[in-house]
């Protein structure tokens, strides 16, 4: 039996377990994650969503078939078994097609989870809460289901027979982090929740989808946690105490809970046991990995002749006021405000820009000189402190490549604590 069978009965029996999705298609992040779950014998979620990668290419470039070459292709590098790689979809329905006439978009919908399904990923969230072109928000209930069928039809048609695990519903504010200041939010309401369920299953049954339903695993809901900027909504478990006897009451299914990235690591064991099974994890994992490669441009700085440095900062500062697109929507106040938000804020919207052919060179020769380099402890104490410990402990090696994975998997660490389950906890 799949993680993904066992999450809702593991929840029931009282020894919950859970599984962290990671939201990425950095290549450094992937390899994170799958070192990590090499070293902790587990399976690994990787997510794609319905902007990044869809049938027209996304903004990464890759549909789906491409986004599962990839990622099967570092899990195989890195020693993790096709089998313990499990793919999936997130948002998929209307969304990257939202000026778009609604049965224009929900074409497009159904061709790209077709896609997905076909191309072998297992959990497809399906998404179909978003207003398209003359619809007024929210949409009601009844079409948000009617749509979510049509979508699962479409996933069930191409799946060959393999079985495909579903999650329904959406979270507010939007994923990805929110742009305006937080102080908490309403956690999901039970009667809202059930609601969500009924209507669906209701749906489902009268599509012929009767069959089907039994794979619907989990149900997104909001636990009350988010960040934005600069700061971080944390978790309370006794706001959620209502919400979680939904899960006792059905049977079967946990919440996948998204933004949960930023938690104190404490909050992810309280999470998983209040039944939130499913913990999506994104821009944490490129904000680590940001920090790692800002630090050791500052070591380069100090080893490496001017003329010869990579200047990956300021080289990432540059590109990005050439192309503000991913960020000047997301970014207000005066320009220094802005220049601080771009290189820290917790919406990292620095991961959309990675990819960019001058970054990317800068982070090749920023790597490939400190590669040639022997790097003092003393400043791996200075710019990476928890890096400095592993090297003093004699569990990591003091180079470039092997400090942005140790870096990028303190962020997956919590993640992996927690959704470890309960026998393995208690070793």
């Amino acid at each position: 039996m799949s993680i993904l069978e066992r999450l809702g009965r593991s929840f029931l029996s009282g020894a919950p377990e859970g599984i962290y999705s990671v939201c990425s298609a950095h290549p450094l992040v992937l390899e994170a994650a799958v070192r990590q779950a090499v070293a902790d014998k587990s399976s690994l979620l990787v997510e794609a969503t319905s902007n990044q990668v869809n049938q027209l290419g996304g903004y990464i470039g890759m549909r789906p078939k491409d986004f599962r070459e990839f990622a099967l292709r570092i899990a195989k590098e890195h020693g993790l078994p096709e089998e313990r790689v499990i793919l999936g979809g997130d948002h998929l329905g209307p969304n990257p097609w939202q000026s778009l006439p609604a049965e224009e978009a929900m074409q497009l919908a159904e061709a790209m989870v077709t896609e997905y399904s076909a191309a072998g990923f297992a959990k497809i969230h399906l998404d179909a809460s978003m207003a398209c072109e003359s619809e007024q928000a929210p949409l009601p209930d009844s079409v948000v289901a009617e749509r979510a069928a049509r979508l699962c039809r479409a996933s069930e048609q191409a799946s060959g027979g393999t079985p495909r695990y579903y999650v329904i519903g959406t979270e507010v504010p939007v994923p990805g982090g929110a742009t305006e200041s937080l102080a908490e939010l309403q956690v999901t309401s039970r009667e809202h929740a059930q609601r969500t369920l009924e209507i669906h299953r209701e749906t489902f049954l009268a599509a012929g989808l009767g069959a089907v339903w039994p794979r619907v695993i989990a149900l997104v809901v909001q636990p009350g946690v988010e960040f934005n900027h600069d700061s971080v909504v944390d978790y309370v478990s006794s706001k959620t105490r209502e919400l979680q006897t939904l899960l006792r009451d059905e049977g079967g299914i946990v919440f996948e809970a998204h933004s949960t990235d930023y938690q104190r690591p404490a909050a992810y064991k309280e999470l998983v046991r209040d039944g939130f099974g499913i913990l999506k994890v994104g821009p944490a994992l490129t904000f680590a990995l940001r920090e790692a490669l800002f630090a050791l441009d500052l070591i380069e700085k100090e080893l490496i002749p001017n003329a010869r440095c990579s200047n990956l900062a300021e080289i990432v500062e540059q590109q990005m006021m050439l192309h503000p697109q991913n960020w000047n929507k997301h970014y207000h106040g005066m320009a220094e405000e802005q220049r601080l938000l771009r290189r820290y804020s917790y919406s990292d919207r620095i991961r959309y820009y990675w990819p960019d052919p001058v970054i990317s060179a800068a982070v090749d020769l920023l790597m490939k000189n400190l590669a040639s380099v022997a790097i003092p402890e003393t400043m791996l104490s200075a710019a990476l402190p928890q890096q400095y410990l592993a090297v003093r402990a004699g569990r990591l090696k003091p180079v470039p490549h092997e400090l942005v994975i140790h870096k990028i998997q303190e962020a997956i660490q919590p993640y992996a604590d927690a959704c470890a389950p309960a026998t393995a906890k208690q070793k």
